[in-house]
């Protein structure tokens, strides 16, 4: 039986209080990251084969069905306005399109050409990355996907929580975090959901980083699209570029759209 199946090592939860329900998901949350700090060279691997793709032209995409495929969804749309990147550079995809996003689509999970289909308005090119998202690692819709692009020549990788799955033979960089069965038995919304954000944190986070969209410590090319953001860039450029007039730096900000730009401007007419 696959380790995602197996039953909870704890009993009778519809008996405990809250407080125990509580405690004891806490207790199983805590041995997540040790399970994906296994993983790193793994994922090491991976982030530095994105870097050398993207430095190309390529993209990243990921494909999954429910949890996995909308976790896979968030992590890409988060990085236009973290980082400044294109809205195309890294692509989630989910078995069902975007209904399934807040909908389950019954059956889309288990068609075996529908992930490499879904990719194919985006003229996918020898220089992409696809990563199949799949705690359960027996997913068709995301099988598939990595299956035809491997074929094609593209680096294929997958996260999974199951050693021994389906998908590990289909790419070329398998990721396994092994967290064992979840605390609601089959519930992999939960520890294994948690450790693909993870995952996919670290992957997205580095690449992004590895790509210069990170000076020193700071998202110095982040869209500027509420005011705590303006406030959090006028403050950066107040000391990347050593300004004490917060109004200044602000008005640097907003004329040249970027934390990077206002301060490359500044440094370079003072």
């Amino acid at each position: 039986m696959k380790i995602t199946e197996q039953a909870s090592h704890y009993a009778n939860l519809d008996q405990m209080t809250t407080a125990e329900l509580l405690w004891n998901m806490n207790r199983e949350d805590k041995t997540v990251p040790a399970a994906v700090e296994k993983c790193i060279p793994q994922i090491e691997k991976l982030v530095d084969g994105i870097v050398e793709r993207m430095k190309k032209g390529g993209r990243l995409f990921y494909l999954g069905a429910g949890t996995s495929g909308r976790l896979g969804i968030l992590d890409a749309s988060e990085i236009p306005p973290t980082y400044g990147a294109p809205f195309d550079l890294i692509i989630g995809l989910i078995a069902g399109g975007d209904t399934a996003i807040r909908k389950a689509v019954e059956n889309a999970e288990d068609d075996l050409e529908g992930g490499w289909r879904d990719m194919q308005p985006y003229n996918v090119n020898i220089n992409d990355v696809v990563v199949g998202i799949a705690a359960s690692g027996s997913t068709p819709y995301v099988i598939g996907a990595v299956r035809e692009a491997r074929k094609r020549g593209l680096l294929t990788a997958c996260i999974t929580m199951n050693p021994g799955a389906d998908i590990i033979g289909e790419v070329d960089i398998p990721i396994v975090a092994v967290v064992g069965p979840e605390f609601v038995t089959g519930s992999t919304r939960m520890k294994s959901g948690t450790a693909q954000k993870l995952i996919l944190n670290m992957i997205s986070t580095s690449a992004m980083i590895r790509m210069g969209h990170v000076k020193g410590n700071k998202m110095v090319d982040m869209q500027l699209s509420n005011a705590k953001l303006v406030d959090r860039g006028t403050r950066m450029i107040m000391e990347e570029a050593g300004i004490a007039d917060y109004a200044l730096a602000k008005e640097l900000l907003l004329s040249h759209g970027s934390v990077r730009a206002a301060v490359d401007y500044y440094n370079s007419h003072k």
